[in-house]
C-alpha cells in the first residue's frame, strides 16, 4: 500500500479546518493569566480557584484548562479533592510574561491584530492587498500608519517583535561572523531587541537603531536601557530620509512587508551610504526555491498579503534584489530555525 493510501484525509481535512481552534485556546489561556497565575502559585491548583483569582466562569475556565492539557500546555493530576493543574515547562519559559524568552506580547498580537486582519483572508486574495481598512477602518495605503494608530497598538507591536528576537535573535546574528564590522546600523530596528543581542553577541560593535521619530521614542522609553552605551538611535524614515554611513547594514523583517519596487530603492540607498568593504545582513523567512515551503514561511505570506504590500521570497529572489541594488558577494544561510541569514 503506497504512503498516500495510508493517510487518513477526512481527519487532516478536520484538523485542518480546526486549526484556528488551537491557536485561539493558547491565545485565551494568555490573555485571562492562566500561565502566570499558576507560576506564581508555586504549585497546582483547581478550575475553581484559577476561576475565582481571575473573575472568570467555573464552567468555561475548566474547558479552557482541559483543552490547554490536550496542547500539552497544562498537566493536570487527579486527586481525592478533584483535578489540580500545573503548567508544563514550555508555558513556564514561552507563555509567561516574566520569563525572558516570554512569547506572551506576540501572542497578543496574533490575537488582537493579525487575528482581525485573517478574518478578511478571501477579501485580500480577490483584491491583492491588505484588509486594515476593513479590519479596523484605518486606510490600508499605509501599513505601518495602521500597526501603529495608537501608541498602546504601538507598543503591543514592538513588545511582540522583541519577544521573537529574544528566541531568534542569537540564530540569525551568528549565522555570519559579524565582527569585522564595528559600526552597524539596524534599519527599523524598532524596540532594539536585535540591537541588544547584537552587541552581546560581538561587544566592540555599536548599533545605531534607525526608526521613526515615535519609534525611537518608545524603544527608548521601555525597551533599550539608557545605561547601554553601545546603542545609539537614529530618527528618520529610511524611504524618505537620508540614510548615514556604515560598515554594516541590518534589515531584519523589514523586506517582507514591501513590494520588489520598494525593496529595489531602499537596497540601492542602502549600497549608496554603505562604506566600501561594508554590507547588509537580511534577516527574513525563506522559501524554498519551487515555493513548495515551509509550511511556515508560506503562511508568513500570507500574513504579508493581508497587513502589509510585501511578501516572503526565495533566497534567490533576494539575491537578484541585491545585485540589482549593486551588492556582489551574496552568501545565504540557513538556520533550520523560523529566519535564516
Amino acid at each position: 500500500m503506497s504512503s498516500t493510501e495510508d493517510l487518513d484525509y477526512p481527519q487532516i481535512i478536520l484538523q485542518y479546518s480546526s486549526g484556528f481552534l488551537v491557536s485561539k485556546v493558547m491565545f485565551t489561556a494568555c490573555e485571562l493569566g492562566v500561565f502566570d497565575l499558576l507560576l506564581e502559585s508555586g504549585e497546582p491548583l483547581s478550575s475553581d480557584a484559577i476561576a475565582m483569582h481571575l473573575g472568570t466562569s467555573t464552567t468555561g475556565m475548566e474547558r479552557l484548562l482541559d483543552a490547554c492539557v490536550g496542547l500539552k500546555l497544562l498537566t493536570v493530576e487527579l486527586t481525592q479533592e478533584g483535578a489540580l493543574y500545573r503548567n508544563t515547562e514550555i508555558s513556564n519559559i514561552y507563555l509567561t510574561k516574566s520569563s525572558p524568552k516570554s512569547q506572551y506580547h506576540i501572542m497578543m498580537y496574533y490575537s488582537n491584530a493579525v487575528y482581525l486582519c485573517w478574518h478578511y483572508l478571501a477579501d485580500a486574495v480577490r483584491e491583492g492587498r491588505n484588509q486594515y481598512e476593513r479590519a479596523f477602518g484605518i486606510s490600508s495605503k499605509d501599513p505601518f500608519g495602521a500597526m501603529y494608530r495608537s501608541e498602546e497598538e504601538m507598543l503591543k507591536f514592538m513588545a511582540g517583535q522583541n519577544s521573537v528576537w529574544s528566541i531568534c535573535g542569537r540564530d540569525v546574528l551568528a549565522a555570519f561572523d559579524l565582527s569585522p564590522f564595528s559600526q552597524i546600523y539596524d534599519l527599523g530596528g524598532g524596540g532594539g531587541a536585535l540591537a541588544q543581542e547584537c552587541v552581546s553577541l560581538y561587544p566592540n560593535s555599536t548599533v545605531t537603531i534607525y526608526d521613526l521619530s515615535e519609534v525611537v521614542k518608545m524603544a527608548k522609553e521601555q525597551f533599550v536601557p539608557p545605561e547601554e552605551h553601545r546603542i545609539a538611535f537614529h530618527e528618520g524614515d529610511f524611504f524618505n530620509d537620508s540614510i548615514p554611513e556604515a560598515e554594516l547594514y541590518i534589515l531584519s523583517k523589514i523586506l517582507h512587508d514591501w513590494d520588489d519596487d520598494k525593496c529595489r530603492q531602499l537596497l540601492a540607498k542602502v549600497y549608496k551610504a554603505c562604506k566600501p568593504g561594508g554590507g547588509v545582513l537580511l534577516v527574513e523567512s525563506l522559501l524554498n526555491e519551487d515555493k513548495s515551503g515551509p509550511l511556515e514561511t508560506q503562511l508568513y505570506s500570507m500574513n504579508m498579503l493581508v497587513q502589509t504590500e510585501g511578501k516572503e521570497r526565495t533566497a534567490t529572489e533576494y539575491s537578484k534584489l541585491l545585485e540589482a541594488a549593486g551588492f556582489g558577494e551574496i552568501q545565504v544561510k540557513r538556520t533550520a530555525k523560523l529566519y535564516d541569514a
